[in-house]
Formats: C-alpha cells, sequence, structure tokens
C-alpha cells in the first residue's frame, strides 16, 4: 500500500486529468493497480464517514491524500464514471457533507493544479 500512495502522490502534480483517468479506466496502465488499491482504500475509509463510524470533519483533517487525488480527477469523474458508476461516490459523499472536506478540496485544487502547457 505505501509504494502505491507513494507511486501516486508522485505523479499527482505532473499528471493532467485526463491523465488521471486513463490511469483509472486502463487495467494496463502501470498505475493503475496503485490507483485501485490507494482509491478502495479512502473508499473504504470514507464509507466509515457516511455511515457514521468516522467524524466527517476528523476524516477531512486527516486524509487529505484522498481530497488531493479527487481534486485532481473530479472533472473528469463522469468519465471514470461510465466503467466504474460508483467510483469515489463516498469521498464524493463526504465533500457534500463536511464544510472541512469542501475547504481543504478547494486549497487542494489551488495547490495541486493540473500543470499547464508547454507552449510552442
Amino acid at each position: 500500500m505505501r509504494k502505491s500512495r507513494d507511486s501516486l502522490m508522485r505523479e499527482v502534480r505532473r499528471l493532467s486529468p485526463e491523465e488521471w483517468a486513463q490511469i483509472a479506466l486502463n487495467l494496463d496502465h502501470p498505475l493503475n493497480v496503485c490507483w485501485r488499491q490507494v482509491m478502495s482504500y479512502w473508499e473504504m475509509a470514507a464509507g466509515f464517514v457516511k455511515h457514521g463510524v468516522l467524524h466527517a470533519d476528523l476524516f477531512a483533517e486527516n486524509c487529505g491524500e484522498a481530497l488531493i487525488v479527487y481534486a485532481r480527477v473530479q472533472s473528469v469523474l463522469p468519465k471514470i464514471r461510465e466503467t466504474a458508476p460508483t467510483a469515489l461516490a463516498n469521498i464524493e459523499w463526504l465533500i457534500e457533507h463536511s464544510a472541512e472536506a469542501r475547504t481543504r478540496l478547494e486549497r487542494y485544487r489551488t495547490r495541486f493544479a493540473p500543470p499547464v502547457a508547454a507552449k510552442p
């Protein structure tokens, strides 16, 4: 798990949302296994929040990695959901129900903005 987390987080700043969609949708992509392992973990943890096991703001304060990756893929989530209809649904629920998660998500959107295309 740690290796998968390291691999994904190392790529966060380098890849565009479209490239993240390719990772999520292409089982042959070298980072797809990392994606599935890390995001299924965070989905499970966010599910604990959804079902009342953990407080939403406590989760948001301590589990930024889930929100960072969500921030990078949010714009292509409809495309990802064509193949995986429930992808990141628990993390999305958390964001809708936690002011702290929304605040941190906005901060991460700025900090981990997609790379600017190089000018010719």
